[in-house]
């Protein structure tokens, strides 16, 4: 069946006002041809229209002066046939001039349109083009972005935020520099072999009862300054990208001649295997020791390495607070109880130096100020990390009531919570592999080795 063809006989089209890219494909739009007007309850007056838009103005015009401004406007789109899409617009009338209205949608007051005067053929072409024209808006139209203010003091004070994630969140993380190959720090180890050094800390520090897991790694860029041989060789590999995808030192000239180097660190992301827990230290006027000792594993690690035992007649604030009873529980499964932090200051190591030496925190500087809490009976609370075994012990919170669930760790991280990342697995397996070799002494970390202790 051959394809119908416009005719090019006159007809009355809609001609849309505005911005005819807001108008959707539902709504009547420039090309549409009218075939009928009804206004208010009268019969309706059908295509064609003997006159044009001057016919369709004058009807129009008389029933505006008999108060009759509701009307109802039937088009059609595409060719005439059995395909043909057919809408409708109720409306009302707006004169806009001397004898001349537009139509506003009484859905939507911004869709307004008037009258033209076209042929068939000019009708079909306007919408066959609509759909350029509306990808050609698309085209144009991007997203906007803006600044939406957040109550940032609220959000961080609130009492389920603070408890939960103390301050500076509990985002893990430990900053491994490249080795220095020579005193004047000119050579460094390979990105590949600091890595290995960041993957040699996080197993050892495993295997010695540290209840950590893997999360992340990735390279991090720190200026330094160079000069010398170091800068003529280092500035010139940056010509050839391929030459420092695994170097720890490269070096660049700025605009003022200049030369610096750039040292590319690994940091080492870890999170706590079971979470941090808070325990809130209260002391009273006769307390004469908190109770308990702290050392710190070769990893850098603050750990509680002993806990007095003593009467119900005279608790001290370790037996209180329920540190007992998690140093118990963590013997028992063969963890460190490590201290994250003190009075939401963090006591964690943070760095690994390029001589080898870790940064992190001194036991006795520690104890000192713990036994100055004490003297002026100043409450503290201490975080510390749990294992990835359920602990059931009584915990007093922060709020000074005790509780004999499992202490909260996070909304996000449950204390049966286990990482199921690959590298987190093989990690896993190789401790476990490690643990096997020394079966039959798996309490040497708690009672075989002597290690110095600050009480306090």
């Amino acid at each position: 069946m051959d394809k119908p063809q416009p005719s090019d006989g006159p007809v009355v089209a809609i001609e849309s006002i505005g911005k005819v890219e807001e108008f959707g494909p539902d709504m009547v739009q420039t090309g549409d041809v009218v075939e009928d007007i009804r206004i208010s309850g009268s019969p309706a007056v059908k295509a064609p229209f003997k006159g044009g838009k001057a016919a369709v103005q004058k009807i129009l015009h008389a029933a505006f002066k008999r108060g009759d401004t509701s009307v109802v406007v039937k088009i059609r789109r595409g060719l005439l046939g059995p395909n043909r899409e057919r809408k409708e617009l109720q409306a009302c009338l707006v004169p806009q001039g001397k004898r001349n209205y537009i139509l506003r949608s009484i859905y939507d007051p911004t869709h307004t349109v008037g009258f033209a005067d076209r042929t068939e053929s000019e009708c079909i072409a306007l919408q066959e083009s609509r759909s350029t024209r509306l990808v050609s808006e698309l085209t144009k139209a991007h997203v906007q972005d803006g600044f939406a203010s957040y109550p940032w003091e609220k959000k961080m004070n609130s009492r389920f935020l603070s408890y939960n994630h103390p301050t500076g969140g509990s985002f893990l993380s430990i900053l491994v520099l490249p080795k220095a190959l020579d005193s004047t720090s000119s050579h460094y180890d390979t990105i590949e072999e600091t890595m290995g050094r960041a993957h040699s800390w996080l197993l050892s520090a495993r295997k010695s009862g540290v209840p950590i897991t893997f999360v992340n790694i990735q390279t991090e860029a720190l200026l330094t300054k160079i000069s010398g041989e170091t800068a003529s060789a280092t500035v010139n590999c940056i010509n050839d990208l391929s030459n420092i995808t695994n170097l720890s030192l490269y070096g660049f000239e700025d605009y003022h001649g200049v030369d610096l180097g750039v040292v590319k660190a690994v940091r080492l992301w870890y999170r706590a295997t079971g979470g941090e827990v808070p325990l809130e230290i209260k002391l009273n006027h006769y307390d004469t020791k908190l109770g308990f000792a702290v050392s710190r594993t070769d990893e850098g690690f603050i750990y509680i390495s002993s806990v007095e035992e003593d009467n119900k007649e005279d608790e001290a604030p370790s037996t209180r607070c329920g540190l007992r009873d998690l140093y118990k529980q963590a013997k028992a499964a063969s963890q460190l109880l490590i201290i994250s932090r003190i009075a939401n200051e963090k006591v964690l190591p943070w760095m690994v130096c390029s001589t080898g030496s870790i940064r992190c925190y001194d036991t006795i500087s520690l104890s000192q100020k713990l036994s100055l809490h004490r003297k002026a009976l100043l409450p503290f609370s201490i975080h510390l990390l749990l294992w990835d075994k359920p602990v059931n012990s009584a915990v007093e919170n922060v709020d000074g009531r005790r509780t004999d669930r499992a202490p909260a760790t996070s909304a996000e991280e449950p204390a049966e919570a286990v990482s199921s990342d690959p590298l987190s697995n093989e990690l896993e397996e190789e401790t476990a592999s490690m643990g096997r070799e020394s079966v039959g002494d798996v309490s040497f970390r708690f009672e075989d080795v002597i290690l110095p202790r600050s009480w306090v």
